[in-house]
C-alpha cells in the first residue's frame, strides 16, 4: 500500500471470504471503491491450500442448529449450503474461471461395524429431520463401485459436493475483482482494526465499512485473541497414478471421499490423476500460535500416509510428491458466523472449522446483503450475527483443544475394539455440537 487511502469497503484478508465479498459487492454496485489488504499474498491461508472440497457440510449438526434457533432455521441453512455448491459452479462458469470444478458428489465409506451403524443412523436421522434425499445409503457393492477401498461395508452419498483447485479459484477471483475496480494490496500487514479504519505499517485505510476476513489468523489481533482457535490440517498428494490402477481403485472420477471415523480425514482424485489425502490430528499450539513451521509435521503426515495405504494397499509403492498444511479457524461453539455492526462500521465472516470453501461463498453473499441493505432470505439464516462464546484463557484453551483432539482419536480406537458407535464420540458431539 502506497500510504493513506480511502475506500467504501476495506477488507482485511484476501482469501476466499474477502474475495467472494468483493466479488458480490462489485457485482451489485460497480461504483464501489473496494480495497483488500493482505499481509502475504491472495490465498496465502487456508483458501489456497485446502482439500478442494466445495461441500454442503456445515460443521455443527442440524440438531444443534435446531436447538439454538429452530427446526425451520436448520432446514433453511442446509438448503442454503446445498445451493451454494451450485452457486460456485455457476460463478466459475459465468466468469470463465478454470478451477477444475467437478460436481461428482461425496461418499463417506463405512469401514467398520460401528461406522456402518452410524451410516444407517445418519440417513435415517436426515429423513426424520426433514432433509429427505440429502444422503443416500449405499450397500457394500454400491459404495465400492464409487471408491474401491478396503473393508467397505457400505456408505452414504450426497450429490451436494464439488471438487475444485483452490489456488486457481483464488487467482480467478482476484483477477476478476481487480479487473472490476478493486485494489488488492499484498505484502501489507494490518496492525489494528478500528471503527471504520484500518492501520497498517504503510498507512491507514478509512472506509465506510471494514470487513474482517482473517479466519485462523484472527487471534493475532489482541482484541480477538480468544475468538478463534487455530487448528492445523495436513495434506499429502501422490505422484500421478497409472490409469489402470485408478480404474481398479475407483479413483478415475472426481468423487470426494472419506470414511466415517471420528478424527476427520478427506481425500479425492485430482484432475491430473493424483490422489490427494488429508486429515486432522496435528496439535493445537499454545497461545493460538500460527507459524509456517507447523505446515509440515512429519509425524502427522506419516500417519496420514499410513491411513491412505490402509485404504489402498496398492499405493504403498507410489511416491508421495507433496506434503503441506495450514491453519483453519475454530470458534468456541464450532458455529461459523457472518455479521455486520453498522454502528461500529465493521463486518466479519468465519471461521469455518475446515468447511470454508463453500461456506465462504455463502458468507460473501450475506455480507453483500447486509452492507448494501439488500433484502434476501439468506439474511435470516442462523449464521447471521451469530455470536460464539470466547475460548478459555491459556493454559485451559491448550489443554481443552488438545484433549478434544485426543478424544476423537480415542473414540476411533474404542470403535475398533467394541464394534459399536463410540460413547466418547457421542459425548463430544453433545458438548460441542460438532459432527
Amino acid at each position: 500500500m502506497p500510504g493513506n487511502v480511502t475506500a467504501d469497503v476495506a477488507i482485511v484478508g484476501a482469501g476466499f471470504t474477502g474475495l467472494w465479498a468483493a466479488y458480490y459487492l462489485l457485482q451489485a454496485d460497480p461504483s464501489l471503491k473496494v480495497v483488500l489488504l493482505e499481509r502475504e499474498f491472495a490465498g496465502f491461508g487456508a483458501s489456497g491450500r485446502n482439500g478442494g472440497w466445495a461441500s454442503s457440510i456445515f460443521p455443527v449438526s442440524l440438531a444443534r442448529v435446531e436447538q439454538l434457533y429452530s427446526h425451520r432455521a436448520a432446514l433453511d441453512l442446509q438448503a442454503a449450503m446445498n445451493d451454494t455448491v451450485s452457486e460456485i459452479g455457476r460463478v466459475v462458469d459465468a466468469e470463465g474461471i478454470d478451477c477444475e470444478y467437478a460436481r461428482d458428489g461425496f461418499v463417506s465409506l463405512a469401514r467398520s461395524e460401528a461406522q456402518w451403524a452410524r451410516a444407517k443412523a445418519t440417513v435415517a436421522g436426515a429423513e426424520k429431520f426433514g432433509t429427505r434425499g440429502q444422503w443416500e445409503l449405499l450397500d457394500s457393492a454400491a459404495a465400492q463401485e464409487k471408491i474401491n477401498a478396503t473393508d467397505v461395508l457400505g456408505g452414504i452419498y450426497t450429490e451436494h459436493c464439488a471438487l475444485l483447485h483452490p489456488d486457481k479459484l483464488v487467482r480467478g477471483l482476484a483477477g476478476w475483482v481487480e479487473e472490476h475496480g478493486a485494489v488488492i494490496y499484498e505484502d501489507t500487514a494490518v496492525d489494528e482494526i478500528g471503527k471504520g479504519i484500518v492501520w497498517t505499517e504503510h498507512g491507514s485505510v478509512t472506509a465506510s465499512v471494514v470487513i474482517r476476513a482473517t479466519e485462523a489468523f484472527t487471534p493475532e489481533f489482541p482484541a480477538y485473541r480468544r475468538n478463534v482457535a487455530p487448528l492445523y490440517s495436513l495434506v499429502v498428494a501422490t505422484a500421478p497414478l497409472p490409469h489402470g490402477l485408478r480404474e481398479d481403485l475407483g479413483l478415475d472420477g472426481r468423487t470426494a471421499f472419506n470414511d466415517m471415523r471420528n478424527l476427520r480425514i478427506y481425500a479425492h482424485p485430482t484432475s491430473d490423476g493424483r490422489l490427494l489425502f488429508g486429515g486432522r490430528g496435528a496439535p493445537y499450539h499454545f497461545g493460538s500460535k500460527v507459524d509456517s513451521s507447523f505446515d509440515v509435521d512429519e509425524k502427522i503426515h506419516d500417519k496420514i500416509i499410513d491411513t491412505m495405504h490402509e485404504f489402498f494397499p496398492a499405493l504403498r509403492d507410489v511416491p508421495i510428491t507433496h506434503r503441506w498444511g495450514g491453519p483453519l479457524g475454530v470458534p468456541r461453539d464450532w458455529f461459523p458466523s457472518v455479521g455486520y455492526d453498522q454502528n461500529n462500521k465493521t463486518a466479519w465472516a468465519g471461521p469455518y472449522v475446515g468447511d470454508g470453501v463453500a461456506t465462504s461463498n455463502l458468507a460473501g453473499r450475506i455480507l453483500r446483503n447486509l452492507i448494501l441493505d439488500k433484502r434476501d432470505n439468506l439474511n435470516s439464516l442462523p449464521v447471521v450475527n451469530h455470536r460464539s462464546p470466547r475460548w478459555e484463557i491459556e493454559p485451559f484453551r491448550w489443554f481443552g483443544v488438545n484433549a478434544g483432539l485426543r478424544a476423537a482419536a480415542t473414540a476411533d480406537l474404542e470403535e475398533r475394539v467394541t464394534g459399536k458407535p463410540s460413547t466418547v464420540s457421542a459425548l463430544l458431539e453433545k458438548l460441542t455440537g460438532a459432527h
